[in-house]
């Protein structure tokens, strides 16, 4: 049984130095997910500040629409469907890298899931805050970024950790658009060697060592603000 293993092991990941399908394919899933989560995190808060800014005071009533009309698109739709929308239809017709595309569809959905994080978080800091702002002469803007958004922010960061793991696991379907990552990596493996058990644990079990260790650091990032409220 051992040498049965070791040899599919061989077959697997040393032959032909198949390994690299997976390191190749591991490094795509990191430029990936760190790039849309900046674009997520950037659109997430324009939008949440747009939201937040026509709850408390009703100004900004079509961005406001707008808003919601893409909150409603992107979260009801699934984010396979927007990425070969994005890749076939959007971009179709042109020359354009398989990894910006991935980073455009994956950052445009986090956007969305963002947007809500950080909304929840602004509408979560007491009234008496901006009231705070104007006594000291603050204008709205001013009392928002100053005041409000520190406080906001803080309250939020652990909610944007656990998407970032949220989103590091979506990126395993951007094989749909023949882009070459981990996921991808382990079924080039699959099709070179017909023995499906071993790459595709290998990828799950990178996935899980990667997820334990973001959330591990979530842990710790809250344990941290936990401390600092005392």
């Amino acid at each position: 049984m051992l040498q049965d293993l070791q040899s599919k092991f061989i077959n697997n990941f040393i032959a032909e130095d198949r390994w690299k399908y997976l390191t190749d394919g591991l490094v795509v899933t990191l430029q990936i997910t760190l790039c849309a989560v900046i674009l997520g995190i950037v659109l997430g808060f324009l939008v949440a500040i747009v939201r937040s800014t026509h709850d408390r005071t009703g100004k900004l009533k079509i961005l406001n629409a707008l808003c919601n009309l893409y909150l409603t698109v992107i979260r009801g739709t699934p984010v396979v469907v927007q990425l070969l929308i994005i890749y076939f239809v959007i971009f179709g017709s042109t020359d354009i890298s398989k990894v910006m595309v991935a980073v455009l569809a994956f950052g445009i959905n986090s956007g969305a899931y963002v947007a809500e994080i950080f909304r929840s978080g602004i509408m979560s800091i007491d009234n008496g805050q901006f009231e705070a702002g104007r006594s000291l002469g603050f204008n709205y803007r001013q009392t928002m970024f100053y005041i409000v958004m520190p406080q906001a922010f803080k309250n939020v960061l652990p909610a944007l950790g656990n998407e970032f793991i949220s989103l590091l696991k979506e990126t395993s379907v951007s094989g749909y658009i023949a882009l070459q990552d981990l996921t991808k990596g382990g079924d080039i493996i699959r099709s070179r060697t017909y023995d499906a058990f071993m790459p595709l644990i290998a990828v799950a079990l990178i996935y899980l060592v990667m997820v334990l260790v973001f959330s591990r650091l979530v842990g710790l990032l809250e344990r941290r603000l936990r401390n600092s409220d005392h």
